[in-house]
């Protein structure tokens, strides 16, 4: 199992795209005209499930053809930065805002502050006007029942918990480089032990590792496919596969407290059809926009005061969460994989 990931291939992603593309019907093509025929093409880090509903809602409602892309955020980086000089996409949503931080802070990104940004908190939106947030997910284990009573231990409570010699081997997380998830985690114990304490913790935690995944949602689903005991994801992804029939899956998260994401939307420097892109950051920052996600499995907290918070997501509302630094989180991201990597090698 080790380096097994799940990779999206291409005849799979054309599929995503001719069904987002089924979403015109009904007027697109007037609303199509009306919009001068633009066409968007966006970078997508939350779920494949999420971006179809997404895309088909967005084409309904304004008629502009849109192309998603689903990858995780350390490969989001990498191909903005390798078409930096000739832009293919002109929008970024979801994943971690630590990723789009850097790359704010690499010159990848373009300001916009959208009119109905002045809805979204403070703390979810850069004070710039680089990205704005959109979802926020809580960082935590997600077990399998079945796997710890044969174990004969409990789920783990604590980041403390994950060292125990039962669990040597039996622990799933994805590699910090490639996945916003993991990077999440990683800042998050620098940020609680700071960096000594809280790379050496990562270097003993690796011994427990089975294997690292791509991407930041595999973790828990592999917890709740009985391949792993625990799995470290965010806790509306285990969610989402609970409630598809993985009902081995046990939520907890670490008392000592854990990190969050703020999935975040923001214009990619140079970018086609920017005014495209300006028009969906507009819709995804609207209440309604918001609420998509839920249809379909992605049970996130909302930025919008004004959106209905998924009912499933009220069993992880009071997760102890630290005061994560987000700004400083995407200022060292490279610095601090690195690190992790050297430190896990040593």
């Amino acid at each position: 199992m080790k380096g097994k990931t799940k990779a999206i291939c291409a005849a799979s992603l054309a599929s995503l795209m001719l069904l987002a593309m089924a979403g015109c019907g009904g007027g697109g093509d007037k609303k199509a005209a009306d919009n001068g025929g633009k066409k968007l093409t966006m970078y997508w880090g939350a779920l494949e499930d999420f971006m179809v509903a997404d895309i088909n809602a967005f084409q309904k409602e304004t008629g502009i053809k849109v192309e998603g892309v689903r990858m995780s955020s350390g490969e989001t980086i990498g191909r903005i930065k390798a078409e930096k000089a000739n832009p293919k996409a002109s929008l970024w949503f979801g994943g971690p805002a630590d990723g789009q931080i850097q790359a704010k802070q690499d010159g990848l990104l373009e300001k916009y502050v959208s009119p109905n940004a002045a809805k979204i908190p403070d703390q979810f939106k850069d004070k710039d006007g680089y990205w704005t947030g959109v979802y926020v997910g809580y960082l935590g284990f997600a077990s399998n029942a079945k796997l710890l009573k044969q174990a004969g231990v409990e789920a783990p409570k604590s980041w403390a918990d994950l060292l125990k010699p039962e669990f040597k081997g039996q622990i799933v997380t994805a590699n910090p480089g490639s996945s916003g998830t993991a990077y999440t985690m990683l800042a998050t114990l620098v940020q609680l032990k700071g960096e000594k304490d809280g790379l050496a913790y990562m270097k003993a935690l690796h011994k427990q590792i089975k294997n690292y995944q791509k991407s930041g949602t595999a973790p828990a689903r592999l917890a709740g496919q009985g391949e792993c005991i625990v799995g470290i994801s965010f806790l509306h992804d285990a969610i989402k596969y609970r409630e598809e029939g993985m009902k081995d899956l046990v939520l907890t998260a670490p008392a000592e407290g854990t990190g969050y994401e703020v999935g975040a939307v923001s214009l990619i420097k140079g970018g086609p059809d920017q005014d495209a892109a300006k028009k969906f950051i507009d819709w995804a920052l609207t209440a309604k926009a918001q609420e998509i996600g839920q249809t379909v499995g992605s049970y996130q907290f909302l930025t919008n005061p004004d959106a209905k918070p998924p009912k499933q997501a009220a069993e992880i509302k009071d997760t102890k969460l630290i005061k994560y630094n987000f700004e400083w989180a995407g200022a060292h991201r490279n610095e601090l994989v690195e690190k992790w990597n050297k430190a896990i090698k040593d």
